[in-house]
């Protein structure tokens, strides 16, 4: 770094998991600036951390002698301002998390520097994969004339140039390592005892099995392993402490001497293996396949979980109960009892294989008690060993004579689990890292998401405010890992909880939709979902439609509507465009979908949304309208009669027939009324008077006597004999007191006689 500052580099970023274990590179810096004529004050400058969790370390170091050069501490996860970086130092890139490690590397140089054992040593994951993956991507591309070689490393002298396209420009990998003790001389024996005592130089053996093939996951048995034998310097149990640890070395966590001192002392911490089959005639040690570290929590007092949320501290250990106690303010918790997988470490010859998720499914099943037969055990005597760690209270450290413990006292090294009773546990938890491998392993294993920490704050509660903070620090998150976080989350709400209950207290009602989206808004999504509109007219009420979806509002309660039903790549969108809020090149981006399909998709998830709005706000107006009480159900009788139920009878004749039927009682009822009508009427006044009338000699010689004007009436009655006396009334035609007659009328007018 001294000597880049030298030739002119100007921006240098250097980055380790703490600034603190900078401090000897520095010294180096300084050496090398000394050397080089450059001193403090004049030519150069030093910083240091006032954060007091760094103790005063040096983060940045400003040189001005020629022009302005620098050399700054950035936190590993600060990857975007290396934009003007000339020079990159990764120091203890292994203690650093593999994706951080990848966005460091840029168009750059990059330094990196690791220990992949001693005290310092934190895993082989970098040497493994990161180192392994930049070899092949700096490995020169052979030729087409060399392609059905099989030596990748042929000199450069072999290539044909002239029938060879030009090779991808690639950048050069050049690896050093330092095998020079640091503390220790060459070759010394303490160094070698050291190491083996703590387990620093454990590396995997080949594979002993692949000979006979692997075997079925279904068929490899997981094992207890009793730390008392594992611990005790046997050569056999030494050798499979040995290779235990080399699976948590070519694993991806972090390894620390203390580790193996809290593997074999903490009491509430228990060791499993993944073994293939085993032979009855075996004389060797099997090889693990997986281990599990479990750890013992919970069955804490309710007044020390209230003491410690009062002062806003916890004691140590018991991750998940105080956790949820203090992020979600159940104090009740703390007194379940439970276990937390520590570490679940699988051989790296055999991943991705099932082992992991056997090994979970058994340990699962042990301490559900399905492996254990309690009537079968009352009767048997198990044998007693003695406790390692019972001390007489006599002895002192000059009385007591250390003495390695006789093999024959010891318990078994490994114990089915079928002959070990297991704790009574009311959970079974686990604490990772969260990336979407590991999420999608733990989901297949049935665990549920229950607490997210985030870098700079911490999160409570879980589906409702995960979907509220995916727009700030988890919009960094892919949108299908976010999905599947909330799938996971909802898979446990479902698990616990009634969904007919869920689906009925939790479903949008109409003064909620008035609320969130106005009748405006609505016709707007339903232009869109029409393709009328473009999709930046309805942007902004998209998050409203995801915040919906994804909180299970749009669920139907009756049997009319249906449930808003989308796909998985529908679901990644709508979280993508509503929570995160993300643009549709950046969706392109991550689903490797075309933008066109990307917004086509996005069309059917409005239009999904939009119907089971409108059908909302239809089931309001239905249930609003008062509907007529429903008729009882027919009962049909043998007499064709109403039953006694309140039932009516089956129609037995057509409906023109009941009409005509009904024409004729209208009628006659006209007809009665016409008659009262007509008998209400004084008919005397049409009565002729008999008395003093005159014959027919009379009348004419009356009309005579008119001839000659005068204007006397030419009109004269006349008595008629007996067979013409008028009828009575009712008779046909006749003019009765009562009778209509109008025949009768006609008679009498035509007897008027004009003179």
């Amino acid at each position: 770094m001294a000597s880049a500052l030298a030739h002119g580099y100007s921006n240098i970023f250097v980055t380790s998991p703490s600034p603190e274990n900078l401090k000897t590179l520095f010294e180096f810096v300084f050496k090398g600036l000394d050397a080089l004529g450059y001193e403090e004050h004049l030519d150069y400058d030093i910083v240091q951390s006032v954060n007091p969790e760094f103790n005063k370390a040096i983060v940045r170091v400003n040189v001005f002698r020629d022009h302005r050069q620098t050399i700054q501490y950035i936190q590993p996860e600060d990857a975007h301002v290396l934009g003007q970086a000339e020079l990159v130092v990764i120091d203890e890139a292994a203690a650093i998390p593999l994706p951080l490690v990848k966005n460091l590397l840029g168009p750059y140089l990059v330094f990196m520097a690791s220990t992949i054992n001693g005290y310092e040593g934190t895993g082989r994951s970098l040497s493994l994969k990161l180192i392994q993956q930049l070899r092949e991507s700096t490995r020169p591309s052979l030729t087409k004339d060399l392609s059905n070689t099989k030596d990748d490393d042929l000199p450069t002298s072999f290539k044909k140039p002239s029938t060879a396209k030009a090779a991808p420009k690639t950048r050069t990998l050049r690896e050093i390592s330092l095998t020079t003790p640091i503390r220790y001389s060459s070759g010394d024996k303490i160094e070698t005892w050291l190491n083996a005592l703590l387990c620093l130089d454990a590396t995997i053996l080949p594979k002993s099995i692949s000979s006979s093939g692997c075997p079925h996951p279904s068929q490899c048995e997981l094992f207890y392993v009793s730390r008392d034998t594992l611990f005790s310097y046997h050569p056999a149990s030494e050798l499979f402490l040995q290779r235990m640890m080399a699976l948590y070395v070519s694993s991806h966590y972090k390894n620390q001497p203390n580790d193996l001192q809290l593997l074999s002392d903490a009491p509430a911490h228990h060791l499993f293996v993944l073994l293939p089959p085993l032979k009855d005639d075996e004389t060797h040690l099997p090889e693990p396949l997986v281990v599990l570290q479990v750890a013992l929590e919970g069955n804490i007092s309710k007044n020390v979980i209230m003491e410690g949320l009062g002062r806003g501290l916890r004691a140590g250990g018991d991750m998940i109960p105080w956790l949820i106690a203090q992020q979600f303010q159940e104090s009740a918790f703390g007194g379940l009892s439970g276990a937390r997988v520590v570490r679940v470490a699988c051989h790296p010859d055999y991943a991705n294989m099932g082992y992991g998720s056997r090994a979970l499914e058994a340990l699962n099943s042990f301490y559900s008690g399905e492996y254990f037969n309690l009537e079968e055990e009352e009767g048997k005597e198990r044998p007693e060993y003695e406790q390692i760690g019972v001390v007489d209270p006599s002895e002192t450290l000059q009385t007591e004579t250390p003495t390695i413990r006789s093999a024959k006292s010891m318990p078994p090294l490994l114990q089915r689990l079928t002959e070990r009773k297991p704790e009574n546990l009311d959970y079974l938890g686990v604490s990772y890292g969260l990336t979407p491998p590991l999420l999608r392993f733990w989901k297949r294993a049935g665990y549920v998401p229950l607490y997210i920490r985030q870098t700079q704050s911490e999160l409570t509660d879980f589906r409702k405010r995960f979907l509220a903070l995916l727009a700030y620090k988890f919009r960094e998150f892919g949108s299908v890992t976010a999905l599947s976080v909330l799938e996971g989350a909802e898979f446990g709400i479902s698990k616990n909880t009634d969904r007919e209950n869920e689906k009925t207290q939790g479903a949008l009602t109409t003064q909620e939709l008035a609320y969130l989206l106005t009748p405006f808004d609505i016709k707007r999504l339903e232009q869109y979902a029409n393709n009328q509109l473009d999709y930046h007219v309805v942007l902004d009420l998209i998050p409203v439609l995801a915040n919906l979806y994804f909180q299970q509002r749009l669920r139907s309660t009756g049997e009319e509507g249906e449930d808003v039903k989308l796909s998985a790549v529908q679901s990644a969108i709508l979280l993508a465009v509503g929570l995160q809020r993300k643009s549709v090149e950046q969706i392109e981006e991550e689903l490797g979908l075309p933008v066109s399909q990307a917004l086509a998709l996005f069309v059917k998830i409005v239009k999904k949304i939009t119907k089971r709005l409108v059908e909302i706000q239809k089931e309001s107006i239905s249930a609003g309208l008062a509907l007529p009480a429903a008729p009882a159900p027919a009962v049909s009788t043998d007499s064709g009669e109403q039953s006694k139920e309140g039932g009516w009878k089956n129609v037995s004749r057509a409906m023109e027939e009941e009409l005509d039927e009904a024409g004729d009682e209208a009628t006659r009822a006209l007809r009665e009324k016409q008659r009262e009508m007509i008998d209400s009427l004084d008919l005397r006044k049409y009565a002729i008077n008999d008395n003093g009338a005159v014959d027919w000699s009379t009348a004419e010689a009356q009309i005579s006597a008119s001839g000659g004007g005068g204007g006397r009436s030419t009109v004269v009655s006349v008595k008629m004999g007996v067979e013409g006396k008028k009828r009575k009334a009712g008779s046909e035609g006749g003019i009765g007191e009562d009778g209509t007659g109008g025949e009768g009328k006609k008679s009498r007018r035509s007897k008027k006689v004009k003179r």
